[in-house]
C-alpha cells in the first residue's frame, strides 16, 4: 500500500515513521509511506502557501494553488483515493479504516492555519475527521490514519486474529487481558482464564466485551451483531442495574 501525506511540516512525520510496527511495515515493502512538502510547490520566493482570508477575519488560510499543483504531480491522470482532513469531515472509525485498508493508494492532505481554500475540496473523494476537538494541524491527525490502517494491511501485524479481538473490530470494547503474575498486589487473574476450557475461556470473553460496551460506550451496541447469549448478558446487566 502506498500512502502520500501532503503537509508543510515534513519534519513531524521523521519519528513516527521510523519506529514499531510502522518501521518494519516499511522495511517490509508491505507500506510505502511518502511525505511531500507542500511548500516545495509554491510559486513564492518565501515559499509562502497561505493568504488573508477574503471578507476579512483572524488568522491565514491556504491557497489553493500549491494543492492543486501538488496533486497533479503526484497522481497526474490517476484518479487516486484522496482525504482532505477537517473537522467538518466524518469522523474517522475502525469501519473506515478497514474500507482505506483495502485501497492500493491514498493521498492524505494536511491542512494548517485557519484552514485551506474551499476550492481545494474539489481534489478530495471524502473529507476526514478524527473527532470534535480542535488540532494545530492535520499532521497528527494523518499520522493516526496511517497507523490504524497500516496494521490492517496484510502481514503488517503478526498474529492477524489478534486483529478480529480488538476493540471496535466487532463493535464491542475488548474483553479484559491478564498476564503473569497470577495474583499481584491482592489482585487475582479470573480462576476461568486458568481452566483449560477454551469454549468456557471464549463464552466469559464475549460477555465481559459486552458488559464493558454495555457501562462504558453503549452507543456501540447498536452496531452489533448480536446472538442469544449476547441478549441474555444484556438483559442480566439490566436487571442488575
Amino acid at each position: 500500500m502506498v500512502i502520500t501525506i501532503i503537509t508543510i511540516f515534513p519534519e513531524m512525520f521523521s519519528g513516527p515513521l521510523q519506529a514499531s510496527i510502522l518501521k518494519r511495515a516499511q522495511e517490509q515493502g508491505l507500506l510505502e509511506v511518502n511525505i511531500v512538502d507542500l511548500r516545495d510547490y509554491s510559486r513564492d520566493k518565501h515559499r509562502k502557501v497561505d493568504d488573508y482570508p477574503y471578507g476579512g477575519g483572524a488568522g491565514m488560510v491556504m491557497k489553493p494553488e500549491p494543492f492543486f499543483t501538488c496533486l497533479e504531480d503526484i497522481a497526474g491522470n490517476r484518479r487516486v483515493h484522496t482525504i482532505l482532513l477537517s473537522p467538518q469531515g466524518a469522523v474517522f472509525n475502525q469501519r473506515k479504516a478497514q474500507e482505506l485498508a483495502g485501497k492500493e493508494e491514498i493521498i492524505i492532505i494536511c491542512g494548517h492555519y485557519e484552514g485551506i481554500d474551499e476550492r481545494v475540496k474539489a481534489l478530495a473523494c471524502e473529507e476526514i475527521s478524527i473527532g470534535d476537538f480542535i488540532l494545530t494541524g492535520g499532521e497528527i491527525a494523518a499520522l493516526t490514519i496511517v497507523d490504524c490502517v497500516a496494521r490492517l494491511i496484510p502481514g503488517v501485524v503478526g498474529a492477524e486474529t489478534s486483529l478480529v479481538e480488538e476493540s471496535f473490530s466487532l463493535g464491542l470494547l475488548e474483553y479484559p487481558q491478564y498476564t503473569r503474575p497470577r495474583s499481584f498486589r491482592g489482585m487475582d487473574v479470573p480462576d476461568i482464564l486458568l481452566s483449560g476450557d477454551h469454549q468456557a475461556v471464549a463464552r466469559w470473553r464475549r460477555a465481559q466485551a459486552v458488559a464493558k460496551t454495555f457501562f462504558r460506550r453503549p452507543d456501540l451496541l447498536q452496531e452489533g451483531s448480536w446472538s442469544e447469549d449476547d441478549r441474555k448478558t444484556i438483559t442480566e446487566l439490566f436487571l442488575t442495574e
